[in-house]
C-alpha cells in the first residue's frame, strides 16, 4: 500500500491506500488536518478553543461540532459526569497545558459541571465565563473519520487511516493489529482482527508525567483513573471507537455497549491487577 505520513494533533498520522494517492487528495488531507487543529486544539494560542479559554461568550463552531456535542452529551449522561468536555481546566491544573509544563499547580480539581454556565448544543457554545473545552476523548477519532471521508470522495475503497493507534480501515481484506502492552510499548498482550470499521485504544502510559499523573481523568474528581490501565474499542466509526476507548476507563463495557448499539461496539478493558474483561473478539486474541 502507498503511505502518506504527516504530523497532526501532536502525534503521527499515516494514510495508507491501495491505489495511488494523487497530490490534490494529499493536499486536501493536510488542509483538513490544519483546519481541524486550528478549531479544536487547546495547545495552540490562536485556536478557537484557546480564545474560549481567554474570553468566554458565544462561539459559533463548524459543522462537526454538532456530532461531537451529541456524542459528549451521551457520554456525560451514561458515565454520570465522568466524561465531560470541560475537563480541560482539570488537565491544565495537573500540568497538561498548552506549554506541556507537566508540573501540577495544585491538587486535582473536578471539571466544571455541564450546566447553564457551560452550554454546548449543535454548533453553538455559550459560556457565562471562560472555560477550557477539551475534545480529547473523541477528537482524534473524529479527524480520522474526516480524513477517511476525503479518501472516500476521491474514490479510494481500500485504505487505512492511522492516527497513532486510532485506526479506520476500509476494504474487503481484514487487517491484524497488535494490542500494546500497557507497561511496555515494545511488547503486545494480544492481536485483534479489524474488518471494515475502526479500532481505537487508550492507555495511561501514552501521556504520563510526574508522580503517577496521566491524561485519563475522572472529571468528577479531576484525578487520573488508577483501576484501569488500558482499553480498546471497535466500532463502525473512529469517533465513536475513540470515545468508547476513553469512556472504558470510567464505565463498564456492558453499560457503554448498551448505550451505543448502533455502532456495534466491541471492547476490552485491562485492569491494574492484571485481569481483563471484554468482548469475545478481543478476549480470544489475548496471549496466554
Amino acid at each position: 500500500m502507498e503511505t502518506f505520513a504527516f504530523d497532526a494533533l501532536g502525534t503521527r498520522f499515516e494514510v495508507r491506500t491501495k491505489g495511488q494517492l494523487d497530490d490534490g487528495t494529499g493536499r486536501e488531507l493536510l488542509r483538513e488536518t490544519q483546519r481541524f487543529d486550528w478549531v479544536w486544539s487547546r495547545f495552540r494560542p490562536d485556536s478557537l478553543v484557546a480564545q474560549m479559554r481567554a474570553n468566554g461568550g458565544r462561539w459559533d463552531m463548524p459543522s462537526e461540532s454538532a456530532d461531537l456535542a451529541r456524542l459528549y452529551a451521551r457520554l456525560y449522561r451514561v458515565t454520570r459526569g465522568a466524561i465531560n468536555p470541560w475537563i480541560g481546566s482539570s488537565l491544565e491544573r495537573l500540568g497538561y497545558g498548552p506549554h506541556y509544563e507537566l508540573v501540577p499547580t495544585g491538587a486535582p480539581e473536578p471539571a466544571p459541571l455541564w450546566d447553564d454556565d457551560h452550554m454546548w448544543e449543535g454548533t453553538a457554545v455559550v459560556l457565562a465565563r471562560p472555560a477550557v473545552l477539551d475534545i480529547g476523548a473523541a477528537g482524534k477519532g473524529l479527524l480520522v473519520d474526516r480524513l477517511g471521508g476525503i479518501l472516500d470522495d476521491a474514490g479510494h475503497d481500500a485504505y487505512v487511516v492511522d492516527g497513532s493507534g486510532d485506526i479506520l480501515h476500509s476494504g474487503t481484506e481484514p487487517i491484524r493489529a497488535a494490542l500494546e502492552h500497557p507497561y511496555d510499548p515494545e511488547e503486545a498482550i494480544g492481536i485483534v482482527e479489524l474488518a471494515q470499521g475502526a479500532l481505537c485504544a487508550s492507555a495511561g502510559n501514552r501521556r504520563a508525567w510526574g508522580d503517577g499523573f496521566h491524561h485519563l481523568l475522572d472529571a468528577r474528581t479531576g484525578s487520573p483513573v488508577r483501576s484501569v490501565v488500558a482499553t480498546w474499542a471497535m466500532a463502525h466509526d473512529a469517533m465513536t471507537a475513540d470515545a468508547l476507548a476513553t469512556a472504558l476507563f470510567v464505565a463498564p463495557g456492558s453499560v457503554l455497549t448498551a448505550e451505543f448499539p448502533e455502532a456495534d461496539p466491541q471492547w476490552l478493558q485491562v485492569f491494574s491487577d492484571g485481569h481483563a474483561e471484554g468482548s469475545q473478539v478481543f478476549l480470544e486474541g489475548l496471549f496466554s
